[in-house]
C-alpha cells in the first residue's frame, strides 16, 4: 500500500459515490483528506465515519466565487493532492433532444470545475515544486455511447485538460493524470439502465446486460476498486499525462 501520511488531499465530489470511496481509500493510505461537496449533510456523514484527519468544505465546483471561498478556508493547508472528481451524468436522450441548458451543467460541472478547482490549487504545489492532480474522467467518449453526447464529451475534455497540464506544471514538478473507470456499480448506473429501458422498451436487466457484456470480465467495476486506484497511481511516480483505464476491459 502507498503510504500518503503527512500529505493532504483535496476531493471534489467526497460525500458519496466514487468521491466517497476514493477519499476512504485516501484515508486508509494515511492522508488528511478535505471532501469537498455541494451536500453538507453527506459530506458530514463520510467525515464523520472516517474520523480523525478527516474536514469538509461546502464549494460548488461551478462557482468560481465559491471556490475562492473554499481557496480562503483551506490557505493554511498544504493540499498536495487534488482529485477532480465531482461530476454530474447528464440527460439520458438524443442529442437533438438535449436542451441547452442541460448541456450546460453538465459541462459546468464537469470541465469548469476542473478547471477552477486546478486554478486555484496549483499554484501553491507549483511554488513547492511538488504535488498530484488526479481528473477522473471515464471511457465514456473513448467507445460509441449513443444518448449520452454531454456525459461523453465532458469526459473526453477533462482527458485533454490532462495531457495538456500535465505538460505545463510537470516540469515544475507537479503530475497531472486521468483516471478513466468504465462502468461503475451503484446508484447511478442504476439510474443510466433505468433511463436506457424506459427509452428503448426494454427490461432494466437487458440494458444492464447489454451494457457490461462490452467488458472482457463481463462486469462493472466497483467504487472501492477506483478508490484503490487512486491510491495506486499516487505510488508511481514516473505517471504524468497519463489516462488509465479502470474498465474492467470495457477499453481493451
Amino acid at each position: 500500500m502507498t503510504d500518503l501520511t503527512g500529505r493532504t488531499a483535496l476531493i471534489t465530489g467526497g460525500g458519496s459515490g466514487l468521491g466517497a470511496a476514493i477519499t476512504a481509500a485516501l484515508h486508509d493510505a494515511g492522508a488528511a483528506v478535505v471532501l469537498v461537496g455541494r451536500d453538507e449533510s453527506k459530506l458530514a456523514a463520510v467525515a464523520d465515519r472516517l474520523g480523525e484527519r478527516a474536514r469538509w468544505e461546502v464549494c460548488d465546483v461551478a462557482d468560481p466565487a465559491s471556490i475562492d471561498a473554499l481557496a480562503t478556508a483551506l490557505a493554511s493547508t498544504e493540499v498536495s493532492i487534488l482529485v477532480n472528481n465531482a461530476g454530474v451524468p447528464g440527460p439520458v436522450a438524443a442529442l437533438t433532444d438535449i436542451t441547452v441548458d442541460e448541456w450546460d451543467e453538465v459541462f459546468d460541472v464537469n470541465v469548469r470545475g476542473t478547471f477552477l478547482i486546478c486554478r486555484a490549487f496549483l499554484p501553491a504545489m507549483t511554488a513547492r515544486g511538488s504535488g498530484d492532480v488526479i481528473n477522473v474522467a471515464s471511457v465514456s467518449g473513448k467507445r460509441p455511447l449513443a444518448h449520452r453526447t454531454p456525459y461523453a464529451a465532458s469526459k473526453m475534455a477533462v482527458i485533454g485538460l490532462t495531457s495538456t497540464l500535465a505538460f505545463e506544471v510537470g516540469p515544475l514538478g507537479v503530475s497531472v493524470n486521468t483516471l478513466s473507470p468504465g462502468p461503475v456499480s451503484g446508484p447511478r448506473m442504476a439510474r443510466n439502465f433505468r433511463l436506457e429501458a424506459e427509452r428503448s422498451g426494454s427490461t432494466i436487466e437487458d440494458a444492464e446486460h447489454a451494457f457490461v457484456s462490452r467488458a472482457a470480465l463481463g462486469r462493472m467495476v466497483t467504487e472501492e476498486e477506483v478508490g484503490l486506484a487512486v491510491v495506486a497511481m499516487l505510488g508511481m511516480p514516473g505517471l504524468c499525462g497519463a489516462d488509465i483505464d479502470l474498465s474492467a476491459g470495457m477499453i481493451a
